[in-house]
């Protein structure tokens, strides 16, 4: 195989004209010049230079050898040049994954003021579905409970609190806030599937001592105000899952405790190490 840093010497030969004054221009001695050429014939197994006048000039072999050093040193300049740029952030590609209530409340106005601060940049978004995503460099998450795995680190974002959604003439619907217990009795519409958000839920109706009656399952929210407005329940909805509310439902804050459900980017720690990723976790802190 052939040693990329010898046919950049022998590059510096044939332009030069000569070993001393290559060796001069690379900061060597002629000696350890000549060592590296010798070097590369052998690699080569043909001769690369040959005697002319006071210098030496290429042979075919040498010429070949010397046209492909001087591409490969482009290269090397073009691939150091876009290093640079993406360690300044200037260029590159950020994976994102989220779940649907955090797009428009969390993910669009910081995305929105990323790009505006790293046009080159390329944004890859996309929802995720459940399943941890390799090529993701950060992904949102609510809540987990255990460690996010290896090479990963939670940052927090945000609280989101739940928000009881009662249907229009409700007995409680002219109170401003409504204490957990006091829905104890009433039929529910759940609005979340299994897992932290319905967790965080369930424990607060555990700690003020009960446990939800579900009259209807449901997993979306915009459909489970559709249940909660045609009477069929009560339910709790996460704030950021509000953006569209139902004319005939209305929507009050709980005490007693509060159910919230806590909002984390989970970031691949190597990704960390660039500055347009940690621009982005900067720019979704504080939207």
């Amino acid at each position: 195989m052939l040693d990329v840093r010898r046919m950049q010497v022998l590059r510096a030969v044939v332009t030069s004209g000569s070993v001393t004054a290559a060796a001069a221009n690379l900061g060597y001695t002629p000696s350890a010049v000549s060592q590296q050429i010798a070097a590369l014939e052998k690699e080569a197994g043909i001769e690369l230079l040959e005697r002319f006048g006071r210098g030496v000039r290429p042979t075919a072999a040498g010429r070949l050898l010397t046209e492909h050093a001087a591409v490969i040193g482009r290269q090397v300049a073009e691939a150091e040049t876009a290093l640079a740029d993406l360690r300044a952030g200037r260029t590159g590609r950020v994976a994102i994954r989220y779940f649907p209530t955090a797009g428009a409340d969390l993910v669009a106005p910081a995305l929105a003021r990323f790009r505006t601060e790293h046009p080159g940049v390329r944004v890859d978004l996309r929802i995720a579905d459940g399943a941890r995503d390799e090529e993701a460099d950060l992904t949102l998450v609510v809540g987990p409970r255990n460690a996010p795995g290896d090479g990963l680190r939670l940052v927090h974002l945000v609280d989101d609190p739940y928000r009881a959604v009662l249907p229009k003439g409700h007995p409680l619907a002219d109170r401003r806030v409504l204490d957990l217990a006091g829905l104890a009795d009433e039929p529910w519409v759940g609005s979340e599937r299994p897992g932290p958000c319905l967790d965080a839920v369930l424990e607060a109706c555990a700690a003020a001592g009960f446990t939800p009656d579900i009259a209807v399952e449901c997993e979306e929210y915009a459909t489970a105000q559709g249940f909660v407005a045609a009477g069929l329940g009560i339910s709790l909805i996460p704030l950021m899952g509000l953006g569209s509310r139902h004319p005939n439902v209305v929507v009050r804050r709980v005490r007693g405790p509060e159910p919230v459900r806590s909002i984390h980017a989970a970031v691949r720690e190597s990704s960390l190490t660039l500055p347009a990723v940690r621009a982005l976790l900067t720019a979704l802190q504080e939207a």
